[in-house]
């Protein structure tokens, strides 16, 4: 999203070559039928500076309240705890994957308040014939945000500009060493963009108003060099289609294109059609209609620019978590989705936050029954913020490890990234005799019910245990994964 420096400098937070530029390339996305550049750009047209996004840790708690809750200046009012209903109008998408820092907030109206009611503006048909998670509130008014008061803060660090300022030991440095050699880079997300335009096309000879977006890790910045594609793709009516009988179609057609292979359609409670790029090992899965996915594609990315420290972080716990067998889904382990739920957890309850709650303090940016076809454009009304926390990446690599290890109560707590805390297990179906309780921040499920053995449940605990032990011990990554070896692995991929 927004890198912390840019608020303060106005000026890319990648720009010396340290950090390398995100993964944003310069092509163009027809989600709309018409072009349209960088459909997850988080550039507001018209907002050339927004105030900058701070907080202040809330006062030291009892030992019984460990975890705690970030206090945010510059945020939406939130009315009655519930999300609202924003009035919705398409708004062209600007191109740059950074802010440009100009205009106060408040001189610009947000464009989900818009005053004007368009036909089905309140959500899509498509959206309306699903069933809620949770009561769907009722349409308020909506008027333009309002500038509040700067409440008096500590001083905050002057905003680093680099991730290197973050690397103050040897364990940072590996870890920035895994992450640079790792990570997506933008040729990898333009070949699987072009893939995508090419099959949006090809599938609108029998969808005639069909919409495919890229989704998960390769969209949210959270991708790897070797992370294959999530697609899904969106299909409006009053009528749902039936995704098996759309797969079967998709499948047939497929066999047919000069740049598919090895389609297999596999029945599973999301269906997905799997195929490869013709020639390649690029693999993709493709959905129908499981706009979640979409949803937090744009949440997730938004968490994963809003500090330096994040993407790397993320990229080596799913490789601790890989390396260990312990992130795999159908085989009853963490899926990558909940491990990185896990990590912005730990981020959002330090005694001095990385992160806040976007969800709670931004909801008509992130709101779960916004129209599809607005979600990209939400994130671009948050402003950009800085934390107050200055560890580094190893420090912070450690917490984790202990706060899974020695802190957190896997049998009474559920992690809520929505609320920026947990909260007790109850009786409920969703949380009722489940080891592992991880929220989906808009269905609000739990994301980690794949982990339903407890032989399996307890590899899980004794393997953040033991790397807990071995790292505190040595301060070496290698001691809990093989860096060379697996930069070598990825290297080779593509």
């Amino acid at each position: 999203m927004y890198p912390r420096s840019a608020a303060s400098r106005g000026m890319s937070a990648y720009s010396d070559g340290l950090y390398p530029v995100p993964p944003v390339p310069p092509v163009y996305y027809d989600y709309n039928h018409r072009s349209m550049p960088d459909v997850n750009s988080v550039r507001a047209p018209g907002l050339e500076r927004l105030p900058t996004y701070e907080w202040k840790p809330p006062p030291t708690p009892s030992p019984a309240h460990y975890r705690q809750t970030p206090t945010l200046t510059n945020r939406l009012k939130r009315q009655n705890d519930e999300y609202r209903t924003p009035v919705l109008k398409r708004q062209r998408l600007d191109s740059s994957p950074h802010p440009l820092i100009g205009s106060p907030l408040n001189q610009a109206p947000h464009p989900l308040r818009s005053a004007q009611a368009g036909a089905g503006s309140s959500g899509s048909e498509f959206d309306r014939s699903y069933p809620r998670p949770y009561p769907h509130p009722s349409p308020q008014p909506h008027s333009s945000p309002r500038p509040s008061p700067h409440p008096q803060v500590p001083a905050i660090p002057e905003s680093s500009n680099s991730l290197q300022d973050y690397v103050k030991d040897k364990l940072s440095g590996q870890m920035l060493e895994l992450f640079e050699a790792c990570q997506q880079q933008s040729s990898d997300l333009i070949r699987k963009e072009k893939c995508r335009t090419q099959l949006q096309k090809d599938i609108q000879r029998v969808y005639a108003v069909a919409r495919l977006y890229l989704t998960g890790s390769s969209m949210n910045g959270l991708g790897c060099r070797s992370s294959d594609a999530d697609m899904c793709l969106v299909i409006k009516g009053n009528k749902r289609p039936d995704p098996i009988q759309v797969l079967s179609v998709l499948q047939r057609l497929f066999r047919s294109l000069s740049y598919v292979e090895r389609t297999h359609l596999i029945r599973a409670k999301v269906p997905i059609l799997r195929f490869r790029e013709k020639g390649s090992d690029l693999e993709f899965d493709l959905n129908v209609n499981n706009t979640v996915g979409i949803r937090n594609t744009f949440l997730l990315r938004s968490y994963a620019y809003a500090d330096l420290r994040i993407r790397p972080m993320i990229l080596v716990v799913k490789k601790w978590a890989q390396h260990n067998q312990i992130n795999d889904a159908s085989k009853g382990t963490l899926s990558s989705y909940t491990l990185v739920l896990m990590v912005l957890h730990y981020l959002q309850t330090l005694k001095e936050p990385v992160l806040p709650s976007l969800q709670r303090d931004y909801p008509e940016s992130f709101n779960p029954f916004m129209d599809i076809d607005m979600v990209p454009e939400g994130p671009k009304y948050v402003p950009p913020y800085r934390s107050t926390n200055q560890s580094s990446l190893g420090d912070l690599l450690l917490g984790f490890l202990r706060y899974y290890a020695t802190v957190f109560s896997w049998d009474k707590q559920v992690i809520s990234v929505r609320e920026a805390k947990t909260f007790p297990k109850n009786n409920s179906r969703e949380w009722r005799n489940k080891f592992i309780c991880v929220e989906e921040p808009f269905e609000r499920n739990n994301v980690a019910r794949a982990v339903h053995e407890k032989m399996k449940f307890e590899a899980i605990k004794a393997q953040f245990a033991e790397s807990w032990r071995l790292l505190r011990q040595r301060k070496d990554l290698n001691s809990i994964l093989p860096v060379r070896a697996i930069i070598n692995e990825e290297s080779s991929r593509r």
